[in-house]
């Protein structure tokens, strides 16, 4: 997960982490967690919210949660 990204869009939103974890229903400390390993305590139906919450395109949701796999699948 490219997490830069992602506190981007938050900032572009005016999303606080605080506000942000208010509308997934979630701690503000279970969220700071998730993000800060990199995402990969996030489950799907997180992920979908977080898409929602940002009005998040295919494309931003893309290099924001599957950077890594994503590349990785383009080089095969």
């Amino acid at each position: 997960m490219n997490t830069n990204k992602l506190k981007g869009k938050m900032v572009e939103n005016e999303i606080t982490v605080t506000i942000l974890a208010e509308k997934l229903g979630i701690d503000k400390s279970t969220l700071y967690r998730k993000l800060s390993n990199q995402g990969e305590k996030l489950s799907i139906k997180e992920v979908n919210e977080i898409v929602k919450i940002l009005s998040l395109t295919k494309e931003e949701s893309l290099a924001i949660f599957f950077k890594d796999s994503v590349a990785s699948d383009a080089t095969k």
